[in-house]
């Protein structure tokens, strides 16, 4: 059994990379900082449920002997407060749209707006690779012998 074995491995693999591509496709954004008629790319947004519906399934019995089927797991609401806040999380954040700025040879990359993608994607896989660095460092604690 190794590390991608467990849910929450796969899922920090996945995360991986997912940012590992978005930086090359904002790269290539940048590249083509002159590129007449080039329109910037992005990837869909990761999604922590896709992913999470992707690794794990809990199973459900049938009764009647058969093999049990997989479903997706759902997040438990303990209180209508804890999944969905009632008010924007910010009033100031403003929504993300298409790059705004079109040249007069049809180039549409703002080296701004990609400069910050790049560097959102960074942090997210500095964060990432620290929480998979924790988690094995917790493993390795949990499977350390006593005394030792």
């Amino acid at each position: 059994m190794g590390p991608d074995d467990i849910p929450l491995f796969a899922m920090l693999k996945n995360r991986l990379g997912y940012l590992t591509e978005r930086q090359k496709v904002v790269a290539q954004n940048v590249a083509n900082g002159d590129t007449p008629g080039y329109q910037p790319r992005d990837l869909k947004p990761f999604s922590f449920q896709a992913s999470l519906d992707a690794q794990t399934t809990t199973p459900v019995y049938r009764g009647n002997g058969a093999a049990p089927a997989g479903r997706p797991v759902q997040m438990l609401a303990t209180s209508a407060g804890h999944l969905a806040p009632s008010k924007p999380v910010s009033q100031f954040r403003s929504p993300q749209g298409p790059d705004s700025e079109t040249t007069l040879d049809g180039n549409s990359v703002t080296l701004e707006d990609q400069m910050l993608k790049m560097t959102d994607a960074r942090m997210n896989y500095d964060a990432a690779v620290s929480f998979y660095q924790r988690s094995m460092s917790m493993l390795r604690t949990a499977a350390r012998r006593p005394n030792g």
